[in-house]
């Protein structure tokens, strides 16, 4: 009786192995995994001082002025300012266009955080009567102030940290907003405003790689 030498041959030939695919998957695991873990460990630092100290006031009447003015203009103009503002409040919580672009000037510009820039009165109220309708709407505005600077008695120009919110208020506004604003006989309108959103992380990122950019009010 002979041996099948073939079939013996290809009976002992090895059976393929997972297992190098396998140590793959485990190795490419373990990188992520660390991966995940080291970048989350750098955000954490990162973010850990993110909180900005110059918050500003809740009270636009005891925001911090400075400019040419004396007391008493300074302190009537502050009031028709601050009107304004609450002014723009009052129209953004009902959702009336025309009357918040009623507290714009009719040339006024408007640029948006997303760097959308609006010229005059019409063009703001537009917009902002399909945001209301749209992803805005039934949202309020929040507010704290920075500071408020007289470069006449007829210019002025305040910062404020703002946002909009549904629901309940934030603890920490995310936009940073400078109205610049000329006075319209006895009442204060809008001229230009821009709206800039904090990017905290790089942030964060450009105050330890650079100290030396970090503001004053920050340090």
């Amino acid at each position: 009786m002979t041996r099948d030498d073939s079939s013996t041959s290809e009976s002992r030939e090895p059976r393929p192995t997972r297992r190098p695919r396998r140590r793959l998957w485990i190795v490419l695991a373990s990188v992520v995994g660390a991966l995940a873990i080291l970048l989350g460990g750098a955000y954490a630092w990162l973010m850990s001082d993110a909180s900005v100290q110059a918050a500003g006031t809740a009270d636009c009447e005891e925001v911090s002025t400075e400019g040419a003015l004396d007391h008493a203009d300074e302190s009537q103009a502050r009031t028709g300012v601050c009107a304004v503002i609450g002014r723009l409040a009052t129209a953004w919580d009902r959702q009336d266009a025309e009357a918040y672009g009623a507290n714009f000037t009719e040339t006024a510009t408007y640029t948006t955080f997303a760097g959308t820039y609006y010229d005059g009165r019409d063009d703001i109220v537009r917009s902002h009567a399909a945001l209301y309708d749209g992803p805005l709407s039934g949202t309020r505005l929040a507010d704290r102030y920075l500071g408020l600077r007289f470069l006449s008695e007829d210019i002025a120009v305040l910062t404020t940290r703002g946002d909009t919110y549904d629901g309940d208020q934030p603890d920490e506004l995310t936009k940073v907003q400078t109205y610049t604003l000329t006075r319209d006989g006895d009442d204060w309108k809008i001229a230009a405003f821009q709206n800039t959103q904090r990017k905290a992380l790089m942030e964060q990122v450009q105050y330890r790689w650079m100290p030396d950019t970090k503001p004053n009010a920050e340090q």
